[in-house]
């Protein structure tokens, strides 16, 4: 059965096949780029070319959320996104998502031109997101992850990983409910490589097909992730993952996966 997500206006997506996300990381610290798109021009060109590659979605980030990474200032990131999410609506209809954890980050950018938040904290890091997400009608996408960037893959554990992130899912979305964000602008994202050991980020990739049972389009991040240098032998150059990427993309699809956010499109 396709499931629906509605956007901000008129337009909805109906998900009969996966729909893809293409990453646009503006930062300097990129776990899979390296800050290979941290100038304008290299980023521009990057944002024209997910969109000449097919990606229905293109998912612009400006602080990075790899292991052990450091927050930068709402200012930096304003400065690093929302220039892009102007220039990206100029020349495309593609459906923007900003990758942040702030309410002024996502309010700014939403002004701009994009509709969908895609939050790392599923709401949690600013008390002021759910009322941004709520009075622009966007869509949200709630993330899994113990902890934070910083110490998340610090000894993460689980006694029941599947059950658990069940469990947070529930939580979350009986919050954005309560704070009057509508079910149908809600996405599902088990967060993997975010405070999760090899095993579980397996486990997840094995049974994602449970979490579908919430009644919730699901959005599967697994490119270029160590993970898959873990498995595949191949720990530095992250880009060099896309054996292994598209492998776990296509597992995914298998067990119910409705968007696909990958960096290679």
């Amino acid at each position: 059965m396709s499931k629906k997500i509605a956007l901000p206006g008129p337009r909805k997506f109906v998900f009969e096949s996966p729909a893809i996300m293409g990453v646009l990381n503006v930062t300097p610290d990129s776990f899979s780029d390296g800050g290979r798109y941290f100038s304008w021009s290299a980023a521009l060109n990057r944002a024209k070319e997910i969109i000449q590659e097919g990606a229905d979605i293109i998912d612009i980030g400006g602080e990075s959320s790899r292991p052990g990474s450091e927050p930068v200032s709402v200012e930096d990131e304003l400065q690093r996104v929302v220039p892009m999410v102007k220039a990206v609506r100029q020349f495309s209809q593609a459906a923007i998502s900003v990758d942040t954890a702030k309410a002024e980050v996502a309010r700014r950018s939403l002004e701009a031109g994009a509709e969908i938040i895609n939050d790392i904290s599923a709401l949690r890091f600013d008390r002021e997101m759910a009322a941004v997400v709520r009075d622009f009608e966007a869509v949200v996408v709630l993330m899994h992850m113990l902890g934070e960037p910083k110490t998340m893959q610090q000894a993460p554990y689980y006694d029941d990983c599947i059950a658990e992130i069940s469990k947070f899912f529930e939580e979350r979305v009986e919050y954005c409910l309560r704070q009057g964000i509508s079910r149908g602008r809600i996405v599902l994202d088990p967060g993997i490589g975010f405070g999760k050991r090899l095993e579980d980020n397996i486990d997840i990739l094995i049974h994602l097909d449970r979490f579908s049972r919430l009644g919730f389009p699901l959005m599967l991040g697994t490119s270029r992730k160590s993970f898959i240098g873990l498995i595949t032998g191949i720990k530095d150059q992250p880009e060099k993952r896309i054996g292994g990427s598209i492998a776990s993309a296509l597992l995914g699809m298998m067990k119910g996966a409705d968007i696909l956010r990958v960096h290679d499109v």
